[in-house]
């Protein structure tokens, strides 16, 4: 692959090197990161305005969920295929190409007028999303020298992938408090229109190879995740034992074997099945998953306990979110000086087990759980554990893999972030709505409706987020088992420089 070397020359009006000609690497990075917490952002925004949004366009509280997931299993589903597109035609091209159709829909959900029309365009974002986001990882690696400095740009592109979520909690609520939840979405068009003018001026084109389009792989793979997770969901609205819950979920699954089998057979898989001989690049992966489903299910349960049992506003929220991201954020730095003196493995299972103890102390949220401690001390907890955990599971999602499999092997890292997300919000909306129904029992007769719905959402989100903790604790337990071996002692820290060449 070409080096940053072959930089495309900018114009002269712009400060795209730096003294002596070298490429501006902040402007390289800036570019990335924009790009990617752009992505990550969009996957969290909506999710403070998920009221509103019901409000707005009469939304059922089972298809809600669907505001979110409709987005993530676009973007995770096809994430493979994009980062096909990007070997064959380019992944700057293809980089360009992902942020506009990203930004067009971004205009259209913000002008929604129905459920329909806003479901759609959270899909079609989720496409472009699916096109750019695996190029941003390898763009990254071709453009920093392996070491510290491609370690450290690794750091920063972790801590968008784990804090871009609660980021977007806190922006989302802003922008619903203060404007409408629809400028959550319009906020990407100037950015969007920013970066498709940038790019060309300061990104490397990477070379381009011959192939095919491995559509069959993409469709099961697609739709087989998505039925899987239409199935939890139909679960939590009508019950396991619902004929259109039983079908889903044994169509889904059909269609994963079928992908599996697909890939096997495919003479240019967009999944190459021996990135999965590695014990630490598969473990990474499942781990990966876990960590994420318990994440995002509980951004999804804790923001509407915020608002409709404390009675916080979108904007109150969005900040509560703050002792997380905070912390996420403040962790980019630690991380590469912890990793280098105890080794990577160490900081991946003292993350994961922090995010644990947060998770489970957060499940005990009960009726009248006040936002300090019971709230915030957890949240910084998982935060600390996120902000520990996810560099080193991005580096061993892409260690030791050669050029020709670097695109997939990263597509698979945010394959692995965006279902893993879907999958825990599926998995949440089952579990709260049963524990919901059972609460209803709990009250005396004489209670109000209201201390009523409080009572069975809380009851709902505390029943969710135990659930969560389990997915943390068998990711935990996954490191412990597969990735933790002598040999692997510090190795997603040398990772981190990048794939072997």
């Amino acid at each position: 692959m070409p080096s940053t070397s072959t930089l495309r020359a900018p114009a002269r009006w712009l400060p795209s090197a730096e003294p002596g000609g070298a490429p501006n690497q902040g402007m390289v990075l800036g570019i990335i990161l924009t790009c990617y917490l752009m992505i990550i952002l969009d996957a969290s925004v909506v999710i403070t305005a998920l009221p509103r949004i019901q409000a707005t366009l009469n939304f059922s509280d089972a298809n809600l969920s669907w505001v979110q997931n409709a987005y993530t299993l676009a973007f995770g589903g096809l994430l493979l295929l994009g980062a096909r597109a990007g070997d064959i035609f380019g992944r700057r091209r293809t980089f360009i190409a992902g942020i506009a159709l990203f930004t067009v829909a971004s205009l259209a959900g913000g002008i929604a007028e129905s459920s329909t029309w806003l479901l759609a365009a959270r899909g079609i974002q989720g496409i472009g999303a699916a096109i750019a986001a695996p190029a941003t990882l390898t763009l990254l690696t071709t453009s920093f020298r392996e070491g510290r400095e491609r370690t450290r740009a690794v750091s920063y592109y972790a801590a968008v992938a784990g804090g871009g979520g609660s980021v977007g909690l806190v922006i989302g609520g802003m922008l619903t408090q203060w404007a409408s939840w629809r400028w959550g979405l319009f906020i990407n068009v100037p950015i969007g229109i920013a970066l498709i003018a940038l790019t060309p001026l300061y990104l490397p084109e990477t070379e381009r190879h011959s192939g095919r389009f491995d559509f069959a792989g993409a469709i099961t793979s697609t739709v087989g995740m998505t039925a899987l997770v239409y199935g939890f969901v139909r679960a939590g609205a009508d019950g396991w034992g619902n004929g259109e819950t039983i079908a889903a979920c044994a169509v889904g699954i059909v269609l994963l074997i079928a992908f599996v089998l697909t890939e096997m057979r495919a003479a240019e898989p967009i999944t190459p099945l021996r990135l999965f001989r590695s014990r630490e690049r598969s473990g990474a992966y499942a781990a990966r998953v876990l960590l994420m489903g318990g994440m995002f299910s509980m951004f999804f349960l804790v923001t509407q306990y915020l608002q409709e049992v404390r009675g916080f506003s979108p904007l109150d929220a969005g900040l509560g979110y703050l002792p997380m991201t905070v912390v996420m954020f403040g962790m980019v730095r630690v991380v590469p000086r912890l990793t280098a003196r105890v080794g990577g493995t160490r900081v991946l299972i003292l993350g994961i087990t922090l995010a644990f103890f947060g998770m489970a102390w957060m499940s005990r949220i009960g009726d009248a759980t006040g936002f300090f401690p019971g709230i915030a001390i957890p949240e910084a907890l998982i935060g600390l554990g996120m902000g520990a955990a996810l560099p080193s599971l991005t580096a061993a999602g892409v260690a030791g893999v050669n050029n020709k499999d670097a695109g997939a092997a990263s597509g698979l890292v945010n394959v692995a972030h965006q279902l893993g997300g879907s999958l825990g919000i599926g998995v949440a909306v089952a579990i709260g709505a049963s524990a919901a129904r059972s609460a209803a029992h709990d009250l005396p007769a004489g209670a109000g409706a209201q201390a009523l719905a409080h009572h069975e959402l809380a009851s709902s989100v505390s029943a969710a987020i135990t659930a969560s903790a389990v997915f943390v604790a068998i990711s935990l337990a996954i490191v412990l088992a597969v990735m933790r071996r002598p040999a692997m002692t510090g190795a997603p820290a040398a990772a981190a420089a990048g794939p072997s060449r």
